[in-house]
């Protein structure tokens, strides 16, 4: 008995621990997947509303898969006092996209301007993460529980849109997106039920896969750009001219930042009750600054600030691995993706109904990782808890359910109203705090935990 404890002991934490070769790639590949069209969502936007050329595009499109790689590794590997070293995907922040557009369609600013805006923000960040990373002890169960169940819940409109063919599609809800939809959510299910191990860890890419073999026959995948795209190309620092530092840019990306810190707070507190790893204040912080430094990074590069993609916490859950490498080697896969177009192209042509049934499942499990999370809360006894929970997704939710709800009120507010998971954290946090007092220095510590330590001291 005393062995094996001791054994147990020293053994790596399951974030710390590292997948055989062929899993870890294949497991990494599956995040590529699940996060993917999100991260080149935005320099799509950007480009389209800019009408830059089709050349300036792919440079836009590698540029961000190359530096979503960078941050990803940078925040799930760590360097030194950077990374908040847990299996999270970083990639383009769509909250920074309205401020964004404004910079660079102003007279006089640009993209050079955007760029310039992008890395002082970074640098920015990473002076005031130290600030911000205190602040996790005030997030104690009820508060993290809530945020991790809005997370779920903020992410199914999205899920919903990719189910139908994506907003806009002119076969938006046709019976054949539906169905593909359908069979991937319906693979998922069997492949955990009747499959162990391994292959259940991948069950999303085996689902994936199988949905795309069964929607090319129906003419539902297309490789159109696939024969055009270049086989290599080199992503060029500051493409778009030496960036220009503007103060009103700059002040209008500090907030954003500011607005992706207390976001990434919320985040990285559901990815460590996902995994179970402790998070402290120092880890905060790293998570932070790692967050500050990809930006610099990402402005160098002809990128924007980053922030952690919730859909890859469900991806999490739903495998079971925690292994903060698996999402070091989707970041090394981003940056081969970055440098090779015509790869690149081919994983996009993956269909979006068929994401749609793999993102309502994994949405689905982070809701209910959430709802795990609340039952470590005493409601019985102090119903205050229950309003605190009641109010934060009462609230949170009002621009999931309503995305124009907000529209009328003035601009400069509307940052802090369009993010769900923003508003989880403000307002849970609030609440807690006027109802239950200032919570203890180390709030995610478990009942488990607190004695495991106190046999190890003895």
């Amino acid at each position: 008995m005393l062995i094996q404890a001791e054994s147990r002991r020293h053994e790596p934490a399951p974030v710390d621990q590292v997948p055989k070769p062929g899993p870890l790639l294949m497991l990494g590949f599956q995040h590529v997947l699940v996060m993917y069209v999100g991260a080149i969502a935005v320099p799509m936007i950007i480009a389209s509303a800019l009408k830059l050329p089709k050349e300036s595009i792919a440079v836009l499109i590698n540029a961000d898969l190359f530096t979503c790689g960078i941050a990803t590794i940078l925040q799930s590997g760590g360097f030194w006092r950077f990374g908040v070293r847990m299996p999270v995907m970083q990639g383009v922040a769509f909250s920074a996209l309205p401020p964004i557009l404004v910079i660079a369609t102003t007279p006089g600013l640009g993209l050079t301007a955007v760029i310039g805006a992008v890395i002082a923000g970074g640098m920015l960040t990473m002076l005031i993460s130290p600030v911000f990373g205190k602040l996790v002890r005030y997030f104690p169960p009820i508060v993290g529980g809530s945020i991790v169940m809005v997370v779920g819940l903020s992410l199914f409109p999205v899920g919903v849109s990719w189910v139908g063919g994506g907003r806009g599609a002119p076969d938006f809800g046709a019976p054949h997106n539906l169905a593909l939809a359908g069979f991937v959510f319906v693979m998922i299910l069997v492949i955990n039920r009747w499959l162990k191990g391994f292959w259940s860890n991948v069950s999303v890419l085996l689902a994936l896969a199988a949905g795309m073999l069964v929607a090319i026959p129906f003419g539902m995948v297309s490789f159109h750009g696939v024969e055009q795209a270049p086989m290599l190309d080199m992503v060029k620092p500051f493409y778009f001219g030496w960036p220009v530092f503007d103060p009103l840019a700059i002040a209008t990306i500090v907030i954003v930042m500011v607005i992706i810190m207390i976001e990434s707070m919320g985040l990285f507190l559901a990815t460590a009750d996902v995994t179970g790893k402790h998070l402290t204040a120092a880890h905060m912080t790293d998570g932070l600054r790692a967050n500050g430094l990809a930006s610099v990074i990402g402005g160098v590069f002809n990128g924007f600030p980053y922030t952690i993609y919730s859909q890859n916490i469900g991806l999490v859950v739903v495998t079971g691995v925690k292994s903060r490498w698996v999402a070091v080697a989707a970041g090394v896969i981003l940056c081969v993706l970055g440098l090779l177009p015509k790869l690149a192209t081919i994983v996009a042509s993956v269909p979006l109904p068929a994401l749609g049934g793999a993102g309502l499942f994994m949405f689905g499990v982070v809701t209910a990782a959430g709802v795990r999370t609340l039952a470590r809360v005493d409601f019985e006894s102090s119903r205050r808890n229950v309003y605190i929970v009641a109010a934060t997704l009462a609230i949170s939710l009002l621009p999931t359910f309503a995305p124009t709800l907000f529209k009328q009120l003035p601009a400069w507010i509307q940052p802090l109203l369009h993010s769900s998971i923003l508003l989880a954290c403000l307002t849970s946090v609030g609440l807690n705090v006027l109802f239950n007092g200032i919570p203890r220095a180390e709030p995610h510590s478990r009942p488990e935990e607190d004695a495991a330590i106190c046999l190890a001291k003895h």
